[in-house]
């Protein structure tokens, strides 16, 4: 598996927390703070200008990827990234967490970084991310479509167009 790292600023319930999960099971290293994000890793942002694709995958591979645990309560003010990772954003998904089953873009930490894998062409992985939960399927079935046109977009472009059809 290539190299996992979440940064938790502890904003969500501890029993229901993915990140604290997934830290858990060794499937994602923690970052302490956010100076040690590794140079050049992609960091998952909702706010990034640019969708997440395959062209990343080099990049994620070499670097790793960091999905960042906040409270969607507080989204707007997430924290600032340094210039030298590559911020991305999730195209549109819908969440199969408890918590936000069903809702657009509320994806958990396990969730985002699941979709991430998947989306770069790293199916297993993404698989192995979601074992840990009990939901963790629900996610792939529901969004299998999308998933499936998303991983097969070679661009960022391709994908926000393939998004569009999803968001009319």
């Amino acid at each position: 598996m290539l190299p996992l790292y979440v940064y938790d600023e502890g904003q969500c319930d501890p029993k229901k927390c993915t990140a604290k999960k997934m830290v858990r099971f060794r499937l994602v290293e923690p970052l302490s703070s956010l100076k040690i994000i590794p140079f050049g890793s992609v960091v998952l942002n909702p706010m990034a200008e640019k969708a997440l694709s395959r062209e990343d995958s080099k990049k994620a591979i070499k670097n790793g990827i960091v999905v960042l645990d906040l409270s969607w309560k507080n989204i707007e003010t997430f924290p600032k990234m340094r210039n030298d990772v590559a911020q991305r954003a999730l195209p549109y998904l819908l969440a199969a967490n408890p918590v936000n089953w069903g809702k657009p873009l509320r994806l958990s930490s396990a969730e985002a970084l699941s979709a991430a894998l998947y989306i770069m062409g790293f199916k297993d992985d993404a698989s192995k991310i979601l074992a840990k939960f009990s939901w963790g399927e629900q996610f792939i079935s529901l969004n299998k479509e999308p998933l499936d046109r998303y991983s097969s977009a070679e661009t960022s472009e391709e994908v926000v167009r393939i998004q569009l059809e999803y968001c009319q």
